[in-house]
């Protein structure tokens, strides 16, 4: 697996990722994250036009799409309610991480690869995403805490030092 930065001629492939992913959580118990097509295109855009959305290739095929910033200053991450992040230093963070090849590892390699870029990772997941819980918990990630975001959604907000 290898990857790359969005381009702006992967938006529609990339759109059609994001789909797929909120029917794959409604489908499994998880109806309440990503509601009302969110991402929205204008965010792919601007997270393509910034830099930002990565994409996972295997064997020609995308596997994955992620935010991915290595030096982030996450407005929703200032605060955090009834836990600690684990440091106060500069960190990356993760966020829209959707899965296109339903494969075993896909989204654990988008992960380790981010760690290695930035050595400390921050990353929020909705309450009823069971199995992203599950990964970031057997990939070393720590429970930290609950984050808001900016519409007032609640998140558990989890994070991995190198």
């Amino acid at each position: 697996m290898e990857i790359r930065k969005t381009k702006m001629e992967d938006l529609n492939e990339v759109m059609e990722i994001y789909s797929r992913a909120r029917q794959y959580m409604k489908d499994n118990g998880n109806p309440n994250q990503w509601v009302n097509g969110y991402p929205p295109e204008e965010v792919v855009r601007e997270d393509i036009l910034s830099g930002a959305s990565y994409l996972c290739i295997e064997e020609d095929k995308t596997a994955a799409v992620f935010y991915f910033d290595p030096q982030a200053e996450d407005p929703d991450y200032k605060e955090i309610f009834d836990g600690k992040w684990l440091n106060d230093e500069p960190y990356g963070v993760i966020h829209r991480i959707a899965v296109a090849l339903h494969k075993k590892g896909v989204a654990s390699y988008c992960l380790d690869w981010s760690l290695n870029q930035c050595g400390n990772l921050k990353i929020d997941t909705h309450r009823d995403n069971l199995p992203m819980q599950a990964m970031l918990e057997k990939k070393g990630f720590v429970q930290c805490g609950i984050i808001y975001t900016r519409d007032g959604s609640e998140r558990l907000a989890y994070q991995k030092i190198k």
